[in-house]
C-alpha cells in the first residue's frame, strides 16, 4: 500500500471507514474499460461539486491524478496515486490533499456475463483543528451515502448501453 502511514500512527480499528456496493448491467470488461477512462472524476462528480482536472495519468500501477475538487466557491486540492490497478479494480490513495489519510478501493466482480457489482471501500482518517473540521463536515458518513448514490446513479446511465 502506497503512502499508507505506519501503524503505530493509525490503528485500523479506530480509522473510519466507508463501504458502498452496488450492480450495474454491464459486463465486467464494460466496468473496468469505463473505470480506465481519463474523465471518470468528471463523470462521476455530481453537481454542486465542480471538478477541475490538473493532471490525470492512465489508470496504471502507480498514476498519478491531480486536481481540485470545487465545492462552491472553496478550492479541495487533491493527488491520488493508483496502485492493485487490474481489470478488477483499482485503489487511489491520497499523497496530498484535505485529510489526513484517505485510500479508496474500488473492486468489480462478474454477478454474471451481463452484470457486473462494484464495491467501493474507503478508510479514511481526519486532521485536526479548523481544517479536520471543516472535512468532518464534507465527507461524513451521510455525504460519502450521498456522493456514491450519485455516482451508482451516474456510473449506470453511463453504461446503459454497455
Amino acid at each position: 500500500m502506497l503512502f499508507r502511514p505506519p501503524s503505530s500512527v493509525f490503528s485500523p480499528e479506530k480509522m473510519p471507514n466507508f463501504d458502498y456496493t452496488f450492480t450495474v448491467n454491464a459486463p465486467l470488461t464494460a466496468v473496468s474499460k469505463f473505470h480506465n477512462d481519463t474523465r471518470i472524476l468528471k463523470k462521476l462528480t455530481p453537481p454542486p461539486i465542480f471538478v477541475q482536472i490538473h493532471q490525470f495519468e492512465p489508470l496504471g500501477e502507480g498514476s498519478v491524478a491531480e486536481f481540485t475538487m470545487w465545492f462552491g466557491p472553496l478550492p479541495v486540492r487533491w493527488q491520488a496515486v493508483h496502485s492493485d490497478v487490474g481489470p478488477h479494480g483499482f485503489t487511489d490513495t491520497q499523497a496530498e490533499g484535505p485529510l489526513r489519510y484517505w485510500q479508496h478501493t474500488h473492486r468489480f466482480t462478474a454477478v454474471s456475463d451481463t452484470i457486473t457489482q462494484i464495491h467501493e471501500h474507503i478508510e479514511y482518517e481526519y486532521g485536526d483543528g479548523l481544517w479536520g473540521l471543516f472535512t468532518r463536515l464534507l465527507f461524513n458518513k451521510p455525504g460519502l451515502y450521498a456522493l456514491f448514490t450519485a455516482r451508482k446513479l451516474l456510473t449506470r446511465w453511463y453504461l446503459r448501453s454497455a
